[in-house]
């Protein structure tokens, strides 16, 4: 197994393993080390890759690239081609989520995974999420120094990241100051969240097209405060009755370090059609 760190034609990414291909796509603020807690095992059998997306982590700006879900699957359809990737497993977390249904639907991606997806929320609760990680990156960004004094302890990880993480304590202090750093340092952030202004699952507003021919899950976890599964996990069954739904209990909404065993196994079984 083996594993690459490095930016290719300025797009920030890791690629490790062999085997039919996953890629993982993190949410807006994030990076592609989100994923860390579950890279190894899925490594174990599938070239795995995780991407940075234009303006966060250490992919660049691309002022060529839309900054919505559909910008972004876009963009992503062009990369894969890039790196060799074709009909890839997608994996995707928030708006990552999104745009892993996304490329679903397109016929990009053979089989999609998708952890908290936005778009099926109510503008009520899309304007929550909004303004939910807008305050924490504006906190983070005007006091760095005391966020990075809150990485540091299980006591002030469970502080900072409540609404983040479903056992905010299990994060070790490196990947909670990674966390931070990404969400201050996403140089397309509040494109992408503007983005989300349109953007609807609910109702009729957009045909799921090859998703209802390849499989598909749809993850949500029991703490995740961003994107509540109480309602949103609720329509994204009636919208989507094809696929596969679980509960991640006891999960937030970056679920990974939570529960990594529970994670990577949900990526790893293939849902029945």
């Amino acid at each position: 197994m083996t594993s690459s760190r490095r930016p290719d034609a300025g797009i920030s990414y890791d690629r490790r393993g062999s085997g039919s291909p996953i890629v993982l796509l993190h949410g807006i603020g994030s990076r592609w080390q989100v994923f860390e807690p579950i890279l190894d095992e899925l490594a174990r059998t599938h070239e795995t890759v995780a991407i940075d997306l234009p303006g966060f982590g250490d992919s660049p700006s691309d002022p060529t690239v839309t900054s919505t879900v559909d910008g972004f699957a876009t963009w992503l359809t062009d990369v894969f081609a890039g790196l060799g990737i074709e009909h890839p497993h997608v994996v995707g977390n928030s708006m990552g989520g999104g745009i892993a249904l996304e490329l679903g639907r397109r016929g990009v991606a053979s089989q999609v995974t998708a952890f908290s997806p936005v778009g099926f929320w109510t503008p009520a609760e899309r304007n929550w999420a909004r303004s939910a990680i807008s305050s924490m990156r504006v906190v983070a960004g005007r006091l760095p120094a005391v966020a990075a004094f809150g990485t540091r302890s299980a006591a002030g990880r469970t502080a900072l990241f409540p609404l983040f993480f479903g056992k905010p304590w299990k994060l070790d202090p490196d990947s909670a100051q990674l966390a931070v750093d990404g969400l201050v340092g996403a140089t397309m952030f509040t494109q992408a969240r503007e983005g989300f202004d349109h953007y609807d699952l609910r109702g009729e507003s957009r045909d799921p097209g090859a998703l209802k021919d390849i499989p598909v899950t749809i993850a949500w976890g029991t703490r995740d405060a961003i994107l509540p599964p109480r309602k949103q996990s609720v329509v994204a069954r009636e919208q989507y009755p094809f696929a596969r739904h679980i509960a991640l209990r006891g999960c937030g909404h970056l679920p990974f370090s939570d529960d990594p065993a529970l994670c990577a196994g949900v990526v790893l079984a293939t849902p029945g059609r």
